[in-house]
């Protein structure tokens, strides 16, 4: 009888039958717990995405790809870029919240890094202090802060930026600021990580060979802060594109971004096929995205932001 092959594992030599169960025993709950709360549900979303919705609002057989050619423009009254239009303006929300979070990140990453160890520890809580608040209380925080009695809005008014009796909110301004109020936090804190780490004999180095301070800044503090600034940019951006919050409340329903599209066809509408056909295009466009960083920075690049 043929024996079986052994392997070394943890200091012993075990058959694979052992060596199965033991990881059985260690990843087993965890691959169920994905399985059933996290891949699960994406296969029955899946399904629904090419159901027929009824007159009823039901979700019903035979299944079609027209919620898929619905959402590209297509239907039965023509072509309509609407929801093409949508995704555009969702692209370009979330680049502009995430480019301003990194504007104001840098300096506040490295102005905290500056300090001694327990200010810096009294000042990383005063950046993650707002995210223990509800994100629907800070946005209806938002709200009361920009309505048309309120100091901020009157010294608007004053500064001709609204008119007489005129809101901050709803407005794209109100959006903007409560999106980089809410993700913020999601740059500063790998960054900050990232700016403690650097060696500043480099810095002193560049100043040595006569560099200018844009030129350290740049060939010297930036690539050894990039994976940090990488992790937060991609923590930013992609729950940006999904966000519905603050866009619905701040915007006063006026600012349609996918997010909302998708709470829409889920509530009022029940519309679900169509509803689960955009959050898989959604879903499309977040792991392309995730790709095409892998593809570009490689197996070491992934290493470094996780």
């Amino acid at each position: 009888m043929k024996k079986p092959k052994l392997e070394a594992a943890g200091g012993e030599l075990l058959t694979p039958m052992q060596l199965l169960s033991r990881a059985a025993v260690t990843a087993g709950p965890g691959i169920v717990w994905i399985a059933l709360f996290l891949i699960l549900p994406m296969l029955i979303l899946l399904g629904y995405s090419f159901l027929t919705r009824d007159e009823l609002g039901n979700a019903v057989f035979p299944l079609t790809v027209d919620n898929y050619v619905r959402f590209a423009g297509w239907d039965v009254l023509g072509y309509d870029a609407a929801y093409l239009i949508i995704v555009g303006r969702t692209i370009l929300v979330s680049l502009v919240t995430t480019l301003f979070c990194v504007l104001i990140a840098y300096p506040l990453a490295f102005f905290i890094a500056a300090h001694e160890p327990k200010t810096r520890d009294r000042l990383m809580i005063f950046v993650i202090l707002p995210s223990w608040v509800n994100l629907v209380i800070r946005t209806y925080a938002w709200m009361i802060m920009f309505n048309p009695s309120s100091p901020i809005t009157q010294l608007a008014a004053t500064l001709g930026m609204v008119g007489p009796n005129e809101g901050l909110y709803p407005s794209d301004f109100a959006v903007y600021l409560g999106m980089i109020n809410v993700f913020l936090p999601f740059i500063v804190l790998p960054l900050y990580s990232a700016v403690e780490r650097i060696d500043w004999s480099q810095l002193e180095a560049a100043q040595d060979l006569y560099a200018t301070k844009t030129q350290a800044f740049i060939q010297v503090l930036v690539p050894q802060t990039l994976p940090g600034l990488t992790a937060g940019i991609i923590l930013t951006a992609i729950p940006a594109l999904g966000m519905f919050v603050v866009p619905d409340l701040l915007g006063g329903a006026k600012v349609a971004l996918i997010g909302n599209s998708i709470a829409q066809q889920f509530g009022a509408s029940r519309d679900y096929p169509f509803g689960a056909a955009i959050s898989f295009l959604v879903m499309g466009l977040t792991l392309l995205v995730l790709w095409l960083y892998a593809r570009r920075v490689g197996e070491k690049g992934m290493r470094d932001l996780l």
